[in-house]
């Protein structure tokens, strides 16, 4: 499975209905607007993955037993037999096997698919936490009554997977081309280069706060090891959590140091020259040129 997050037009409940779905709850409080939401896949239009039923495969994965993870997730058993027999019918490899015999009648195991697909979706599920919170920490002073203006405003900017918010802490202009550089969430910084005329139109200044958004084709990943000497401004230490591998081109998800996340797509053949692997520390490396920045 490649699952894909789409990000659509914001309403006061949102779902997609690729691959990858979510949607978004806002309750008012006397101090700010709270978001919270939830994460679920379909796949050929059907139901496939959600928190309930992963949590369901950890407990058969931790429990051996389908009887004992149904209880604990508080479902029947003819409902949890259900579910997990609709995801592995939707799956291209058989997510658990039965075991017979012994003196416990024999149980419930994942099989190696099953495990990656619980991992693969913790994985997404953290990264849906993190935009949420972000844009949870954008709508501290938002007035309910411009709510949906401030949402339009947003949903514009997170149609990549590299989007980052941060604060500016330093800016050098030129005649024609300014170099801004962001202090981002979580650590670390992103220095871009864009027209002069772009700060002044997107009144770009220190201690204002841009979006910066970088396409994950733009990414180069690199070694961690030894002083590499490359001309790239950016080059963003972390550690592989995820490697996909498609007919041409793999998709590679690092986690950096202060725990953001950035995907990069990169060509086979320089998958397996580099000799990637999971839990391997690289560098995440773009020109500043390649950084687009957005502003409310």
């Amino acid at each position: 499975m490649q699952p894909q997050i789409y990000f659509c037009h914001f309403q006061s409940t949102c779902s997609c209905v690729k691959k990858g779905a979510f949607e978004i709850y806002m309750r008012t409080s006397k101090k700010q607007i709270e978001v919270s939401g939830t994460l679920s896949f379909k796949k050929t239009d059907k139901d496939y993955l959600g928190s309930d039923r992963i949590a369901l495969l950890e407990n058969i994965d931790e429990y051996g037993s389908i009887n004992k993870a149904a209880k604990l997730v508080g479902i029947s058993y003819k409902t949890a037999w259900d579910s997990i027999n609709a995801m592995n019918n939707l799956s291209e490899k058989p997510l658990f096997i039965r075991t017979a015999g012994g003196k416990s009648g024999g149980g419930t195991i994942l099989t190696a698919e099953g495990k990656e697909l619980v991992r693969k979706y913790r994985l997404i599920q953290r990264e849906h936490e993190k935009f949420l919170t972000n844009l949870e920490d954008k709508m501290l002073d938002v007035d309910v009554n411009n709510l949906y203006r401030f949402l339009e405003r947003v949903s514009t900017k997170v149609s990549t997977r590299n989007s980052f918010i941060g604060k500016v802490v330093k800016i050098i202009k030129g005649e024609t081309k300014s170099e801004v550089t962001m202090a981002v969430q979580g650590g670390g910084r992103i220095i871009a280069i864009i027209t002069t005329e772009s700060v002044e139109k997107l009144s770009i200044h220190e201690g204002s706060y841009v979006y910066a958004i970088i396409k994950a084709n733009s990414v180069i990943i690199g070694s961690d090891e030894g002083d590499i000497k490359v001309s790239i401004s950016n080059r963003l230490p972390g550690k592989i959590v995820s490697l996909t591998r498609n007919i041409v081109t793999t998709d590679v998800i690092v986690e950096l140091s202060g725990g953001n996340m950035i995907s990069a797509v990169i060509p086979n053949a320089c998958a397996e020259s580099l000799e990637l692997k999971e839990g391997e520390r690289v560098l995440a490396m773009f020109n500043a040129a390649s950084v687009i920045l957005g502003t409310d």
